[in-house]
């Protein structure tokens, strides 16, 4: 699994605080630490940026690609900061994201064509409802890939996030368990390899045991491993789920084991 700091976020004070300011020190600072601590992608997360986007969102992604030459992706509602974002790195992003939600079929979902990039697309109702159950989901990712191919797009630019739920909602749990049957099942559904991410923190969101939290993130993320997830979008300072998403791809390798690897790999090195 690739890993994606999902760190840089508005909901982040010093980030909505720089992003006011235009300060670029604390945003470079934080995508330094990300790097060190294992992110092997960036997620840029500005919110819907309703004053200034196309400033603010300019700033952000050129303050970014001067600390690092990490992959990125680039993550508003706002169709006018998106547009801004991929121009200022020339398309060299992934958008994140579309989902069956008119507004996002109508403005972003064209981006990707106009841009040539990947992009992001949720399994999502149409009224931004998550599916409950998993066969709903599989249905909504036949009609999300539909929509996807009529805007023209090349299948392999697709990446589908099945919308992990926090385990404190209603049947949070078994709605967990069927995000992973709906990874296992996609690639035999949609007739090739899709491409696959996930927010691992969304599964302990909200109010719960902090000391018990690391134990079900970490837990989860080897089942997502091991169901063939893509991405992982995650808190890269949660030590123990970047190390759970390192020892899966050693494990799931196809090269010789070695535990000076793991070492290095345990190290940030890799």
């Amino acid at each position: 699994m690739h890993i994606v700091a999902d760190n840089l976020t508005i909901t982040n004070p010093a980030v909505a605080d720089a992003i006011d300011r235009s300060d670029p020190e604390p945003i470079r600072d934080l995508v330094r630490r990300c790097e060190r601590a294992g992110a092997g992608m960036i997620d840029i997360n500005p919110g819907p940026l309703s004053k200034n986007p196309k400033e603010k969102m300019t700033f952000l992604v050129e303050t970014v690609l001067r600390t690092t030459q990490l992959p990125l992706l680039l993550d508003t509602s706002n169709p006018k900061a998106l547009e801004a974002g991929l121009t200022a790195c020339g398309g060299n992003a992934v958008i994140n994201g579309f989902s069956l939600e008119p507004d996002k079929l109508e403005f972003i979902l064209p981006l990707a064509r106009t841009f040539d990039t990947r992009i992001i697309g949720y399994l999502l109702y149409p009224n931004s409802n998550v599916p409950i159950e998993g066969a709903e989901r599989l249905n909504v990712a036949l009609e999300l890939f539909t929509r996807f191919q009529e805007a023209g797009l090349d299948r392999d630019r697709l990446i589908i996030d099945p919308v992990i739920p926090p385990l404190i909602w209603q049947n949070g749990h078994i709605q967990a368990m069927d995000v992973i049957k709906v990874i296992r099942t996609l690639p035999d559904l949609l007739g090739y390899p899709v491409q696959t991410i996930a927010g691992i923190s969304n599964l302990t969101s909200g109010p719960g045991d902090k000391t018990r939290k690391p134990v079900f993130e970490q837990s989860y993320t080897a089942m997502l491993a091991e169901a063939g997830l893509t991405m992982a979008l995650v808190n890269v300072f949660h030590t123990g789920t970047v190390a759970a998403i390192r020892a899966c791809t050693t494990l799931m390798s196809d090269e010789i084991f070695s535990w000076a690897e793991t070492a290095s790999t345990r190290d940030g090195k890799r």
